[in-house]
């Protein structure tokens, strides 16, 4: 059988968490216009969060070996 194709765009924005079980994302809001937003919601932005169970098939179909 042949190898299945990864989607490069998908890897360089998709992780796979610890436990191999979740898949991490990041967060929006966070590339421009950045004076406004305070510093705390800055930070909060900056860190991962998890793909939604309704997107995660889709996700890991375009990632076939996580």
């Amino acid at each position: 059988m042949p190898k299945l194709k990864t989607r490069r765009a998908a890897a360089k924005r998709f992780q796979v968490s610890g436990s191999g079980k979740k898949i991490m994302r990041r967060k929006a809001n966070r590339n421009h216009i950045l004076e406004h937003k305070t510093t705390e919601r800055k930070r909060r932005l900056g860190k991962k969060a998890l793909v939604d169970e309704s997107d995660e098939l889709n996700v890991r179909l375009m990632l076939p070996y996580l």
